[in-house]
């Protein structure tokens, strides 16, 4: 998750079932298909009303990332920007994954993540945002509305970074991209681990992501240096077996973060 620079645009007043205080707030929130507004409970998959703004996201990632991933085994017909939705968007994802060790999977994300940039950005983004408070809060404010449509819900809250309690934390209420997915590895290698490096060594600006595998949630902490890959407690996480379709229940340890 990369934060890029948009021009403001005008959206449409839509017609949502949520309060909101502000229309970039409507557009943001109001794409939850679910009665009560909310992510829903844990076992069952959410529904989302994607928008424009969603559309377009997933289309543009999902044909870079196809530069990356394996042929599809029936193929297809090619889409369009406006028919390509969510599920074929992890589809592409898991098809990355197709073939490649840990460490390939993770470098391809970062190609995809650096292709998506003007030419300069990361030396242009350190300027702008060295390593402070105030660039790690800025940063974690502009997280819950731009990438709402890739994790679903998220809110900003308070995190200690080196001692200090600051507003440059970020929790993701039940990820969308795991919820999909069901993955561990994709999870790990497809965003967390690549996430972390664009940000800490790209930008310039520390990040560490703690994903909840019990209730799916997921805490980032802008700021905060992440741990090397053998130290953070995720390189010991088994699949889940329950809802990933391609998990080793004889496996101690999930096997895309093995290889």
């Amino acid at each position: 998750m990369v934060v890029l620079s948009f021009q403001p645009v005008q959206f449409p007043r839509t017609d949502c079932r949520c309060s909101v205080r502000q229309a970039r707030v409507a557009t943001t929130r109001c794409i939850i298909a679910e009665p009560s507004g909310v992510p829903a409970p844990l076992g069952e998959k959410t529904k989302y009303n994607d928008g424009l703004f969603a559309k377009v996201f997933m289309s543009l990632f999902a044909r870079k990332m196809e530069k990356f991933a394996a042929k599809e085994v029936k193929k297809n017909k090619k889409k369009e920007w406006w028919e390509i939705d969510y599920e074929n968007f992890v589809d592409v994802s898991k098809r990355v994954m197709q073939g490649r060790s840990r460490l390939q999977q993770q470098q391809a994300v970062r190609e995809v993540l650096l292709s998506m940039l003007p030419p300069g950005a990361p030396a242009q983004f350190r300027k702008m945002f060295p390593p402070t408070k105030w660039a790690a809060e800025f940063n974690a404010a502009l997280t819950v509305p731009f990438f709402h449509w890739l994790v679903g819900p998220s809110e900003v809250v308070e995190v200690e970074v080196n001692g200090v309690k600051q507003r440059s934390g970020v929790l993701i209420k039940k990820c969308r991209y795991l919820e999909n997915s069901g993955c561990v590895g994709m999870c790990v290698n497809m965003c967390k681990i690549p996430t972390q490096d664009f940000f800490t060594k790209e930008f310039g600006l520390p990040l560490t992501m703690t994903p909840n595998f019990e209730d799916m949630s997921c805490e980032m902490a802008y700021g905060r240096v992440p741990p090397p890959f053998e130290e953070d407690p995720v390189a010991k996480q088994s699949c889940l077996t329950e809802i990933c379709s391609m998990a080793n229940p004889n496996s101690k340890v999930c096997p895309k973060l093995q290889a």
